[in-house]
């Protein structure tokens, strides 16, 4: 099995790739599996951590999605790899918040039921908490299991974890129209952006919504993961972050978003 290619090779993957084979776990508010923007989605899990008295526990997330924000992140990654296997695993809540507690054992049940990618579009800026979640994003890497998260929308370089540990893919947003632009910026723990301004999602009840933030910038690059994972199985979570290194283009002043300060990029 081929575990090494050039960025040319990895640049056609992504084109040519759909995400046949791979499944991406959603860690969210849930995700409206009735959409019609989601095209009947066959959810490969569809479960909710929720507390029972002093414990957790698993239970069916019934197609539901308490807020909206899973379902956008579902479609945008429905888009980017029409052919990936997609799980909503919700953590969050109607008021798109979670204990840590819940957000780990949710980490917990996407590695031990087999997901390739979590998409974590969430974050939690506690330092008390730092090493909760580093035990299990530790984990995934030592499994070849790919974390992709987002950052703080209101300051990129505040420290949110999963986005801020090294063997994550963590992704900001970026004002551009393309949805396959991945961007750059060595020297920064929110190394890379993606479309997430202005985007128009599915959201709960069935409609559509235009949002803004790094939530969905990240699942696009879940998706282009999803696409290079597919034509070539087996790269390591350090090999795909090196390759997306030498593919992005440079973060430039154009397409910062609201949550940096324009001179914070470099050219």
């Amino acid at each position: 099995m081929k575990t090494w290619i050039t960025p040319e090779e990895a640049q056609t993957a992504i084109v040519q790739g759909r995400g046949r084979g791979v499944k991406i776990a959603i860690l969210d508010s849930g995700v409206e599996a009735s959409h019609p923007s989601l095209g009947n989605i066959q959810l490969a899990d569809d479960i909710a951590i929720v507390e029972d008295g002093l414990q957790l526990k698993v239970v069916p997330g019934e197609g539901r999605d308490l807020f909206g924000h899973g379902t956008a992140v579902a479609g945008i990654i429905r888009a980017a790899a029409p052919e990936a296997e997609i799980g909503s695993i919700r953590v969050l809540g109607e008021s798109l918040s979670a204990r840590t507690a819940i957000i780990l054992e949710g980490a917990r049940q996407a590695i031990e039921r087999g997901y390739h990618i979590l998409n974590c579009s969430l974050g939690c800026g506690v330092p008390e908490h730092v090493l909760k979640y580093k035990e299990w994003v530790d984990e995934a890497y030592l499994k070849g299991v790919h974390v992709v998260a987002a950052c703080n929308n209101l300051d990129a370089t505040r420290p949110e974890w999963p986005g801020f540990f090294t063997s994550v893919i963590t992704v900001n947003m970026a004002r551009t129209e393309k949805d396959g632009a991945l961007y750059y910026k060595p020297g920064h723990l929110v190394e890379f952006a993606a479309r997430g301004m202005d985007v128009d999602v599915p959201w709960s009840g069935g409609g559509m919504k235009k949002v803004t933030g790094s939530s969905f910038a990240a699942p696009r690059v879940a998706g282009m993961l999803a696409c290079l994972l597919s034509e070539v199985p087996g790269i390591t979570p350090l090999q795909a972050k090196a390759l997306f290194h030498r593919l992005a283009r440079p973060w430039t002043r154009e397409c910062t978003g609201p949550n940096e300060r324009p001179d914070q990029p470099k050219e």
